[in-house]
């Protein structure tokens, strides 16, 4: 385990300075949001000094959507155009490391917080057995530290046969789909972290 110094040391390097809007999951930063008037354009981005394994993003990213878009992920970049693809993360949501009961088909996460039908990705290397990374699934069955994922909302459980790769957390997700153009913020102090 590495401490809070060393992350911050990781995490001043990472080298983020665009973000970007995504409708689906990928793992190269493709299904980026075009068109709209005014256009959709990548949007520049700094951050304060690390602390905590984390660091906190210094003004609004404000977006132009076209209409008819989703915002689902949300993209890191080195540059307006072009550049280096450095991940993604869900819209509106908040990551969380976990385990599985491959017995029981839970998926394990102390005070979790999601709720039945709430909506959830798995994400950052190899999910449990059954499951997708990227796909968008739903709670079922959420208790205070577990729940079961479903494809639909209400659906029947998902039988999870092999546990995750280490790096894979699970994270809530609130996609926005837009009937007119609009605008999509992310906010000031939304923190970039290091969890390795």
């Amino acid at each position: 385990m590495f401490t809070d110094a060393a992350r911050n040391l990781m995490i001043a390097a990472e080298g983020t300075t665009h973000l970007s809007l995504h409708s689906a999951y990928s793992t190269t930063g493709a299904n980026e949001l075009t068109g709209g008037s005014p256009a959709y354009a990548r949007k520049a981005v700094s951050y304060g000094a690390p602390s905590g394994g984390a660091k906190a993003q210094s003004a609004n990213a404000v977006f132009d959507v076209p209409a008819g878009s989703t915002v689902a992920f949300v993209g890191r970049w080195t540059a307006i155009s072009g550049g280096t693809f450095l991940g993604m993360e869900p819209a509106n949501g908040s990551e969380m490391e976990f385990s599985v009961d491959l017995a029981a088909d839970t998926v394990k996460a102390p005070a979790h917080g999601q709720a039945n039908g709430g909506r959830i990705v798995f994400i950052g290397g190899t999910p449990p057995g059954g499951l997708v990374e990227g796909t968008v699934y739903f709670v079922r069955d959420a208790a205070t530290d577990t729940f079961k994922v479903a494809a639909t909302a209400g659906g029947a459980a998902i039988d999870l046969t092999a546990e995750p790769a280490a790096r894979c957390v699970v994270a809530a997700i609130v996609p926005e789909t837009y009937g007119a153009q609009g605008t999509y913020t992310v906010n000031a102090g939304s923190s970039l972290g290091a969890t390795v």
